[in-house]
């Protein structure tokens, strides 16, 4: 299947981004915001974006609802080592990416939590939807569970 890849807007990408990153930095979360920041893998600096963080029965994802976006090259190529920021707390943290089955379940509860913002990079699936319906669009949004760097084994 080919990379999937949905541009943000420019309202979304010179207003919003910045009005959420802005605030995660002053440590006022929105619903769960945090920022994101991953090694450049071609510049090799670090870069970050606000992201929505999931959290579900003690466990946290990164779902990317804009599918293959440069901050999931970045995590992949970093070999998952990420940080998520949230005013002066700096948590690093290892993705490790979610395939099969596991994204049909987390995809539906980041649709409960994030619709109303994300929900048209979905192509009309939504958090009611089958079961089969979300395995269908599962593969076109990379899913990360995350782990404490300190916890992680390779």
């Amino acid at each position: 299947m080919a990379a999937h890849y949905r541009r943000p807007g420019w309202f979304t990408k010179h207003v919003a981004n910045g009005i959420v990153a802005g605030a995660t930095r002053l440590g006022m979360s929105m619903r769960g915001s945090r920022v994101l920041e991953v090694r450049g893998r071609k510049t090799g600096q670090q870069r970050r974006v606000p992201v929505n963080l999931l959290e579900v029965g003690g466990e946290r994802f990164l779902v990317a609802p804009r599918g293959e976006t440069e901050w999931v090259r970045n995590v992949r190529a970093a070999g998952g080592r990420l940080a998520l920021l949230l005013g002066d707390r700096r948590e690093e943290l290892v993705g490790t990416e979610v395939t099969g089955d596991d994204k049909t379940w987390i995809i539906r509860e980041y649709l409960r939590k994030w619709k109303s913002e994300v929900g048209v990079f979905f192509d009309g699936v939504g958090p009611d939807s089958t079961d089969e319906e979300i395995a269908t669009i599962a593969p076109r949004h990379p899913v990360f569970r995350l782990s404490s760097a300190g916890q992680h084994s390779e």
